[in-house]
């Protein structure tokens, strides 16, 4: 959670470790996103202090200056920064339509007639 403190005087938005980070619970209540691969109780011995502005190797990704890092709960993907408004475009269709796909459910759609309804919308 020191590091943590640290991040945010540097104004970074987030950080993603390809290790495991502790006090999960400080950390989100400085509303500072944090993303590893595990979670773990006790200290580990750092391997160094990081690097800020430079390519790196997460996830066997390569991952620039630059480049979308969007992540949650579920995980975490690179979006290249040249591909960043396209993708935003693409989520942006998505989020459209599962948001109009749950309306249909909360009205008393069942799952078998919106399946139905998108296989028709494929159509044209």
């Amino acid at each position: 959670e020191l590091a943590t403190h640290s991040a945010v005087a540097k104004n970074l938005a987030g950080v993603v470790i390809d290790g495991a980070i502790r006090d999960v619970v400080d950390i989100r209540k400085l509303k500072f996103s944090a993303f590893s691969r595990h979670i773990c109780p006790n200290a580990g011995e750092p391997k160094g202090f990081g690097e800020i502005g430079v390519p790196v190797h997460l996830g066997g990704q390569r991952v620039f200056p630059g480049d979308w890092v969007v992540g949650d709960e579920d995980g975490v993907v690179v979006i290249p920064k040249e591909s960043a408004a396209e993708f935003t475009n693409r989520a942006m269709d998505v989020l459209e339509k599962e948001n109009r796909l749950r309306e249909e459910i909360r009205r008393g759609g069942t799952l078998a007639q919106i399946t139905e309804l998108l296989k028709w919308e494929k159509k044209y």
